[in-house]
C-alpha cells in the first residue's frame, strides 16, 4: 500500500513539496512556496503527496480562501493535482482525489472544485478524469472551464466578473504571477535580467494577497502573460521561450 503524507507546520521544512525537486536554481522558489503554503494552514490548506521523490500530490482549500478568482460557499478548490513520471497509471491520482473528496466531506463542504481546460494546457488537469469522478462543468470562459463535484444541493462556484474578460488596458507585455508556483522566482529573476539587457520592457505584477488574488483579470494567478491588453498563456517563460514568443 502506498504511503502518502500530508504536509505541516511539525514537518514541511524537512519534506520536499514535489515541484522543482532536485533543481537548485528554483530552491529560492521552493523556499518561498514552503512559506507561502505555512501561512495559508491555518484557512484550510492541504498539501498532500506520495511519500517518494516525485512530482506526486494533490493542493487544495477552501475556495473562500483559495488563492484563485473564483467565487464560491463552502466548497473546496483544487490548485493542483500532479503525478508524473513513473507514478503515472499506478492508480496515485486515483488515491489523491479521492482522498480529497472524502476530506471535504468530512469537513461537511457542499462540493469541490478545480480548472480544466478543453484542450490540453500545461499545468492544467484532464477534464475526462475529473468526469470519471462526476465532476461537471459549472462554469466556463473561453477554452476554460470550471468543474465541480455536488455532495448536496448548492449554489455552484463561478468566475470572478473581473476574470471573464480575460484583457488589461496595459499595452505592453506584462506578467502576473505568484509565489503559489516555486518555479516563478527565479524565471521572474531571469526575465527581469534579460528584458534590462536588451531595453525590453516587460511588465511584472506580483499578486501576493487574497484581494488581488479574488481580482485578477485573468483566471490563472501563477503565471499569465498579457500583450497589447490581450491574455497570450499561462506558460512560464524564460529568456529563450520569450525571445522565441516576440518574435
Amino acid at each position: 500500500m502506498d504511503e502518502y503524507i500530508n504536509l505541516t507546520l511539525e514537518n514541511i521544512d524537512e519534506e520536499h513539496i514535489c515541484c522543482a525537486i532536485g533543481d537548485p536554481k528554483h530552491q529560492k522558489g521552493v523556499d518561498i512556496k514552503k512559506e507561502w503554503i505555512k501561512n495559508k494552514i491555518k484557512d484550510g490548506h492541504v498539501f498532500r503527496k506520495l511519500n517518494a521523490r516525485g512530482k506526486t500530490f494533490i493542493e487544495y482549500e477552501p475556495i473562500e480562501t483559495a488563492w484563485v478568482p473564483i467565487i464560491g460557499k463552502n466548497y473546496e478548490y483544487i490548485y493542483c493535482l500532479w503525478v508524473a513520471g513513473s507514478f503515472k497509471g499506478k492508480g496515485v491520482a486515483r488515491d489523491l482525489l479521492e482522498y480529497a473528496i472524502n476530506d471535504s466531506k468530512k469537513k461537511g463542504m457542499s462540493g469541490i472544485c478545480t480548472l480544466i481546460s478543453k484542450k490540453k494546457k500545461p499545468f492544467i488537469g484532464e477534464k475526462k478524469f475529473f468526469e470519471h469522478f462526476g465532476f461537471k462543468v459549472v462554469d466556463t470562459i473561453g477554452d476554460y472551464e470550471l468543474l465541480a463535484l455536488q455532495f448536496r444541493m448548492s449554489e455552484t462556484p463561478k468566475f470572478n466578473d473581473n476574470a471573464r474578460n480575460m484583457k488589461i488596458d496595459n499595452q505592453e507585455f506584462t506578467i502576473y504571477y505568484s509565489n503559489e508556483c516555486p518555479y516563478v522566482e527565479y524565471e521572474v529573476k531571469e526575465l527581469s535580467d534579460y528584458a534590462a539587457e536588451n531595453n525590453i520592457k516587460i511588465h511584472f505584477i506580483k499578486i501576493d494577497s487574497l484581494e488581488k488574488a479574488k481580482n485578477a483579470p485573468c483566471i490563472f494567478n501563477n503565471w499569465a502573460n498579457f500583450y497589447k491588453g490581450e491574455f497570450i498563456s499561462n506558460t512560464i517563460l524564460n529568456a529563450n521561450s520569450f525571445e522565441k514568443l516576440i518574435k
